[in-house]
């Protein structure tokens, strides 16, 4: 059954294509994981607006793609409230998907004030325009594992657990969460209100992200010029999981929403236990995967910048509530990374290709429990 009818299966929940001619939002479209959002809702015969900046860096996935032709695509600042509020009235959208961000840990260190006035200055624009927006019934705000207050818990932090954070951009996307835990409470609370929610997933890899200091596709610039892969902080322990993962979530949930199911709250989207992994054991299966290469593992050396040991998410409410699960192993996700990757860097046409891994992943036969 293809993706833009009936029912999407096989994506570890089955639910309605609610999305077909309905008007979505998207802020962050052309970034890494808002650029396989725009593509999966493009293919779900949905009439796509996004809000964004330019691509950070040249070849990006968006570009790649050819999304400006493809959705409507507005160029914009999250930080410009009022260009913000002006974009959204008129797209008139019933489902918004937040995922404008400044997203990197590193640059957080780097530029602090822009990671605040981006994660918690721009989602207040954002919360502020939804309100202003009488069409939009469905708010997915898409924030981060490292919304926790780290422990180094192997348990699995749960959505009830303490928001915090060390480094300026886990502290920036907890304070993202309080600010949209207040909007709902005094705002989003009656039954006549937009159903919103917050989501947090894992690690998300998979083929197109060519961002800076980000570990996979750092490894594949090493790679394509047969350099060592450097592994900066090889013992520490991620949550990875490969992009189609939690967006299956995001679909997911924002369809319950739209059927009025008060599922409105935090929600966690990660992977199994099998793809919590070391940096080290990630790089070596990169490797063997690509079929050449090595990793030179270097002593960590961050100007004191703390870089968490472990993360692990529970995903137990999701199962529960939802009827959501992650179905990709380890090995396939990174086999699918690469694949993508391989075939992009040898010509292959992208949105084909991206498109073929969302068909596979919508149409793949989820594992019994």
């Amino acid at each position: 059954m293809g993706i833009g009818r009936g029912a999407l299966e096989g994506v570890g929940v089955t639910f309605p294509n609610i999305f077909a001619g309905k008007r979505v939002f998207i802020t962050g479209h052309t970034g890494f994981k808002g650029s396989w959002l725009a593509a999966w809702m493009h293919r779900l015969g949905a009439d796509v607006t996004g809000f964004a900046l330019p691509p950070d860096y040249p070849g990006s996935h968006f570009e790649r793609l050819g999304l400006a032709k493809r959705v409507r695509h507005i160029e914009g600042d999250l930080r410009d409230a009022t260009r913000l509020r002006h974009a959204l009235c008129a797209a008139k959208p019933e489902f918004v998907f937040h995922l404008a961000a400044q997203p990197l840990v590193r640059r957080s260190y780097a530029e602090p004030k822009l990671t605040f006035d981006t994660n918690v200055g721009g989602s207040v624009n954002l919360l502020e325009a939804m309100r202003a927006c009488d069409s939009a019934r469905v708010l997915i705000y898409v924030t981060s594992d490292k919304c926790y207050r780290n422990t180094d818990s192997r348990a699995g932090y749960r959505e009830s657990d303490a928001l915090g954070g060390h480094d300026p951009y886990s502290a920036s996307k907890a304070c993202a969460e309080l600010v949209f835990a207040s909007y709902q409470a005094s705002f989003f609370n009656t039954p006549d209100a937009i159903m919103a929610a917050s989501v947090r997933a894992g690690n998300v890899i998979g083929g197109g992200d060519w961002a800076a200091d980000r570990i996979v596709p750092d490894s594949i610039r090493h790679l394509l010029r047969s350099e060592p892969i450097p592994v900066r902080n090889p013992h520490a322990i991620r949550p990875w999981q490969h992009v189609l993962e939690p967006l299956s979530g995001y679909l997911a949930l924002a369809a319950r929403l739209h059927d009025a199911d008060n599922l409105r709250g935090a929600w966690n989207f990660g992977p199994t236990t099998d793809a919590h992994r070391t940096v080290s054991e990630l790089v070596d299966t990169l490797i063997e995967l690509w079929g050449s290469g090595s990793k030179l593992e270097q002593r960590q050396t961050n100007n004191g910048w703390k870089e968490t040991s472990a993360l692990y998410l529970n995903c137990d409410k999701a199962i529960r509530d939802l009827g959501w699960r992650s179905t990709m192993s380890f090995r396939e996700t990174m086999r699918q990374t690469v694949d993508w990757y391989r075939r992009a860097e040898q010509g292959g046409n992208v949105w084909a290709l991206t498109g073929e891994q969302i068909e596979a992943y919508a149409e793949a036969e989820v594992p019994a429990r």
